[in-house]
């Protein structure tokens, strides 16, 4: 027997002082990070078809079927990294989607007409080198749309009219220099704008017609966040949630001519998160807060008996995914934390709910984790809400654990179906999912507590979490990881320079090493952001050494635990210099370190064959390193594995 098959011999029996024969069975890569059966369905506005996303040909695209029947036929045929993000057009004959090259990020949009068998999509941008993102489409304009396009200035978005017929764009806002969103009414006329200032605060603006003069409608400082949202059909609100007088953000309807503003909901422990509002007139008629877990808040009678009857559906977390034009079919998901994504269909009318599919149906039958929230008290008191994932069928005591780390880093961890966290409580560790200071969703004194405080204070609250899982009994010291995606990446990089006594091995997935050549290397059309980086992460340049201790990569020196690190080569948002820089630094330290550099990906993983091969390989890594079991690559993953691995040092 070879090396690996030995060790994964041994493994079969104990791990880590766990008996693996206690676990449930071992759950394929293929399964958990393949591409799903079926998920993100949508009605058409009419109501008369559903669309949804699914493989053809291992690439995912738009299938479409006629409401109550079993017509389906795919109607999008992309060859390469699959369709993500699409929707109905309101003629309900065009699908739109956004497709990029390679992960660049440069978006192009794209129409197909479902009415003709085989029809080619239209590249309704046909700019090279530009970003093109939706802003807004209306039941009222339904051949057209409005698109922001960065086509004359690489730095900055214009809104222009589009014509899905024709395909004739036509400028209607020009932007002055500092507008990072646009916002259009339901007859499609740009009237809002909102800007960044030089202090890193922002300037909400409108206009009452679409030729009208721009006037300033709301400002705030830095530490303040505010978003507009859908305009009244009657022309008279705009609604919009900000924290400008309290900590949680709360939701407003504010007087397009007079400014004066209602207070519709203010919440307790959470922000507010989606607004549902009634087709009709665009009013707010639900709120979702999230705090360990989503729930709706009603603001009035109108949809009181439907959410109701949508709670007793199925268990787990629900959003409305889709309505149509007439607001009598909803398409209804459930999150769940220990099985599939599920989606129903609901008829307002008969108030009957059906079952479409669940997102991976042989989830349905696995035995999964359950992901329990969890406040932990950082040192500083700041009650931190993360989620504990912990395998199934053993003790929960003194397991190996790995600190799974999300990106943004201003995002956040929620409750429901993660497949890392339950790839890695199936393989015998214990997962733990952190929102440390500076996550989104959790109040302006939360998120402003992160301020300047990359490999600071947001790196402790992490380290405070190791320890209070090790003090509770669930986590072994002696074998921990820390693993992570974008600022997941570079936290997982701190970890391993600037506290490699706590951490046993270190995942980096397009993390940042320096956060000065970062900055540097951001896309053009980030560049009115920079006010709000300075804001937030520190001014790199009045503050270098202030950047130098933050980054990873003047303290590469003390990295001493192995290193596995995956890039995206064509990666907008972190070049891939960031990888290349680190990885140079540790050879030099003669730590062990794996780099493994995808030419087809950008910023993460999206096509399945290399999202499998590397997990392929961080799957061997953890195993080597903490002990857990693993499932060994496949011909194919070891094949891409051995194509894109650049450094493999040991």
């Amino acid at each position: 027997m070879n090396k690996i098959t030995i060790f994964f011999f041994i493994t079969i029996f104990c791990v880590s002082g766990i008996l693996v024969a206690d676990l449930p069975e071992l759950i394929s890569r293929e399964v958990l990070f393949g591409n799903p059966a079926k998920s993100s369905p949508k009605v058409s506005h009419d109501g008369k078809m559903l669309a949804y996303l699914a493989p053809d040909d291992g690439v995912l695209n738009v299938w479409v079927r006629t409401t109550g029947k079993k017509d389906d036929r795919v109607v999008t045929h992309d060859k390469n990294r699959g369709i993500r993000s699409y929707n109905w057009a309101y003629d309900n004959k065009h699908i739109l989607y956004i497709q990029d090259k390679d992960g660049n990020e440069n978006w192009h949009l794209y129409s197909v007409d479902i009415t003709k068998n085989g029809a080619e999509a239209r590249d309704l941008t046909p700019f090279e080198g530009v970003q093109a993102l939706p802003i807004h489409h209306s039941a009222d304009k339904p051949g057209e749309m409005v698109v922001k396009i960065n086509k004359d200035n690489p730095r900055l978005h214009d809104a222009y009219h589009l014509t899905l017929k024709t395909g004739k764009i036509e400028k209607v806002a020009e932007n002055p220099g500092n507008v990072n969103v646009w916002y259009a009414n339901d007859n499609l006329d740009v009237i809002g704008a909102q800007a960044i200032l030089p202090n890193g605060g922002g300037m909400l603006l409108t206009r009452l017609s679409p030729d009208g003069e721009w006037k300033k409608f709301l400002e705030w400082g830095p530490s303040d966040i505010v978003q507009g949202l859908m305009f009244s059909k009657d022309g008279k609100y705009w609604y919009i949630k900000h924290n400008l007088r309290s900590d949680k953000q709360c939701l407003y309807s504010k007087d397009l001519k007079t400014g004066k503003e209602k207070l519709l909901f203010k919440p307790e422990k959470a922000d507010v998160g989606t607004v549902f509002k009634n087709i009709k007139d665009n009013t707010p008629e639900a709120v979702r807060v999230n705090y360990l877990r989503a729930n709706w808040h009603l603001l009035g009678d109108t949809y009181k008996e439907d959410f109701a009857q949508l709670e007793e559906v199925h268990d787990g977390d629900m959003y409305v995914v889709s309505r149509d034009k007439a607001d009598r079919i909803w398409l209804a998901q459930y999150v769940t934390d220990d099985g599939p994504v599920y989606y129903y269909t609901y008829d307002r009318k008969s108030k009957k709910a059906e079952k479409m599919f669940s997102h991976n149906p042989e989830l349905e039958e696995l035995k999964l984790a359950e992901m329990k929230p969890v406040v932990i008290e950082a040192r500083d008191g700041l009650k931190l809400v993360s989620y504990l994932t912990l395998p199934a069928g053993v003790e929960h005591k003194n397991l190996p654990m790995v600190l799974f780390v999300h990106g943004g880093p201003w995002a956040r961890d929620s409750w429901g179906f993660n497949p890392y966290a339950q790839w890695l409580a199936n393989r015998g560790y214990a997962v733990l999912q952190v929102n440390f200071r500076g996550s989104d969703g959790f109040g302006k004194d939360f998120l402003n507590a992160g301020n300047r405080q990359w490999g600071k204070k947001m790196h402790t609250d992490l380290i405070d979490a190791v320890n209070w899982a090790i003090e509770k009994g669930y986590a072994n010291p002696e074998k921990i990881a820390i693993m992570g995606g974008s600022y997941g990446g570079y936290a997982a990089l701190a970890g391993a320079a600037f506290t490699p006594e706590v951490f046993t091995a270190a995942v980096d997935i397009v993390g940042p090493s320096n956060v000065m050549t970062l900055i540097k290397s951001v896309p053009p059309y980030w560049k009115p952001l920079l006010n709000v980086f300075r804001h937030r992460i520190g001014d790199w340049e009045k503050e270098p050494e202030l950047m130098k201790q933050m980054s990873p990569l003047f303290s590469a020196d003390n990295i001493e635990i192995p290193l596995l690190i995956g890039q995206g080569k064509n990666d907008p948002r972190v070049n891939v210099q960031e990888s290349l820089q680190i990885v140079d630094a540790i050879k030099k330290n003669k730590t062990p370190v794996t780099y493994i550099e995808y030419p087809d990906e950008g910023h993460g993983f999206a096509r399945p064959e290399n999202r499998m091969s590397f997990n392929a390989a961080a799957e061997k890594f953890l195993a080597e390193h903490l002990g857990g079991r693993y499932e060994p690559p496949t011909k194919e993953e070891a094949k891409l594995l051995k194509k894109v691995t650049k450094v493999d040092y040991k």
